[in-house]
């Protein structure tokens, strides 16, 4: 009895958990990758500062955002909309608002680098695809996936 209860229960939470399926916020790919990041270089001079976004194109899907949380927090997030297929509307950009990124897609769906979750209404059950960001020291991360 113990068994076929503990059967059942592990067959509802894997079922039921996966909010990602049931929403399409799975269209994102394994982009493979590997990027080296050295904030004392121009190009990302203001991940120095808390608070600060550079987006760095040419990797992941539709480019890759990096946002430094705090001194000793860099977050990388893929950027593209995550609740779209890739297409030329799915790249996030800068909203000109604190720390949020919008699509260019008709819905227009917002999400926070701060967290990664979605902020508008469309965007919601989705979450940016994050990579990993490791310190190699001197002001140096690998970004991953």
């Amino acid at each position: 009895m113990k068994k076929t209860l503990f059967a059942l229960s592990c067959l509802v939470f894997f079922t039921c958990n996966n909010t990602d399926d049931i929403n399409n916020c799975n269209f994102l790919f394994d982009a493979n990758v590997n990027l080296t990041v050295n904030t004392n270089f121009p190009q990302y001079s203001q991940l120095q500062f808390n608070g600060n976004a550079v987006y760095v194109a040419g990797h992941g899907n539709k480019g890759i955002w990096l946002y430094r949380a705090s001194s000793n927090i860099l977050y990388a997030w893929d950027a593209s909309d995550p609740g779209h297929v890739p297409s030329s509307c799915s790249t996030l950009t800068d909203s000109g608002i604190g720390d949020i990124v919008v699509c260019g897609c008709e819905d227009a769906n917002q999400y926070s680098l701060a967290t990664g979750l979605g902020l508008s209404e469309n965007s919601q059950s989705c979450t940016l695809q994050p990579y990993s960001v490791e310190s190699l020291g001197n002001n140096t991360y690998l970004v991953s996936d």
